[in-house]
């Protein structure tokens, strides 16, 4: 079991919050308009959606393949190649250009690969630097920083695209994500060498929701229903921005309004959202998620989904900062559990999967037969409303000692 310490950040927190910022940082510059680039030469909803499929299919498989690098071998490298995998997947879109629309699915797979291994070392690092007494603090730093890269990446990339003429401006950001990619690979040499777990059991996941007394049977399928609004908004809402405005720079500036927002929202949630208050705040905050979409029944135009950006900023730290905690408290409950975390890690990541994937499929299937925004709108509100299934799902884990044993 880990001993409880004071709510701070020592060394290695703080090292891996650089990285993670370095990282959400490329994100911000190229990230935010990987989508629009794609759109921009086939407008096909369809496609985006198929390259997020891709994406998660490959993050779920990477995940429970990786496992058992990360807990066997050194997880610091796992972290080092999942930079480097995404810097190449950049590479490869600045040497593809306009003929990315035709490698959806390998771009799709090779970020889905790099996401998965960055991912899965940095979750087991950061649920050994971090511990009960400090996790919501280092969340809250995390929201910080992706709020602040949030403010500045894209509206930076957002002007410069659209000062530039065709795809300069495209190509200067995406090579720019590259440096910083570098740049978080060297990084990441100061971080600690991590200790090699016992041996990967390849099947645990499988276990732990077949145990009826296992707590990850009600987090399992919280986090899937986490994942439905995910896997769709994660791509939806900027491209609305676009579709909506036809400029790049209108998409920087709603980023940049939403992501200041998030700056003081995250930071304030950092400093004041106790673990007492995880269940009360998720369910405001999943409620309130929800009624941010309505303004969009009457009308989707920049102002209103700024409104749902601006409402999303405010309230995801309620239903997130508590999603995400308790999910990593329940890897410490017990020495058992702490030394099968990396499963844990890739049971957690396999449940998001799962609901990203099925709100991605139900959003292409729909869009199949109807492409009008109405019917987007009506998909919004009804996949938007997961996160109210998710508090169904892991209330009884969010009260204080009830995270054990369910």
């Amino acid at each position: 079991m880990k001993s409880k310490s004071s709510a701070r950040l020592n060394r290695q927190t703080i090292l891996l919050l650089a990285v993670n910022g370095l990282i959400v940082l490329s994100g911000a510059l190229s990230g935010t308009f990987l989508n629009v680039y794609l759109w921009k030469s086939k407008q096909d909803y369809a496609m985006i959606g198929w390259f997020t499929v891709a994406q998660q299919l490959a993050v779920g498989l990477t995940f429970w393949l990786a496992g058992k690098w990360v807990k066997e071998y050194n997880k610091m490298n796992a972290l080092r190649l999942g930079i480097g995998l995404t810097g190449l997947f950049y590479l490869l879109v600045l040497w593809v250009g306009e003929k990315a629309i035709y490698y959806i699915w390998p771009l799709g797979i090779l970020l889905g690969i790099a996401i998965g291994l960055f991912w899965i070392a940095f979750n087991v690092v950061y649920f050994e630097v971090t511990d009960p007494e400090n996790r919501d603090l280092f969340n809250g730093w995390v929201g910080l920083l992706g709020s602040i890269t949030g403010i500045v990446g894209p509206w930076f990339s957002g002007l410069l695209i659209s000062m530039l003429k065709g795809d300069r401006g495209y190509r200067i950001i995406f090579t720019a994500s590259l440096i910083i990619y570098a740049l978080g690979v060297v990084l990441s040499f100061f971080l600690k060498k991590r200790k090699k777990g016992g041996t990967y059991e390849w099947l645990e996941p499988v276990k732990q929701l077949k145990d009826k007394g296992s707590p990850w049977r009600l987090m399992a399928p919280g986090l899937a229903a986490q994942g439905i609004r995910e896997g769709v908004f994660a791509f939806l809402i900027n491209l609305l921005v676009f579709v909506a405005t036809k400029q790049e720079s209108k998409l920087g500036q709603f980023s940049l309004i939403t992501s200041a927002v998030s700056l003081a929202t995250y930071w304030l949630a950092g400093k004041w959202f106790k673990p007492a208050y995880r269940s009360v705040g998720m369910l405001v905050g999943a409620l309130l998620l929800w009624v941010v979409m309505v303004p969009l029944i009457w009308k989707v135009n920049y102002f209103t989904l700024l409104l749902l950006g601006i409402g999303t900023a405010i309230f995801m730290p309620l239903y997130i900062l508590p999603m995400v905690s308790s999910g990593f408290d329940l890897m410490g409950t017990s020495d058992e559990n702490v030394e099968k975390r990396v499963e844990l890690v890739v049971l957690r990541e396999l449940s998001l999967m799962v609901g990203r994937l099925l709100g991605t499929l139900i959003f292409i299937i729909v869009l199949s037969f109807s492409k009008d925004q109405s019917t987007i709108t009506v998909l919004m509100l009804v996949l938007g409303a997961s996160p109210i299934l998710s508090w169904i799902c892991v209330r009884r884990l969010l009260k204080p000692g009830k995270s054990a044993r369910t």
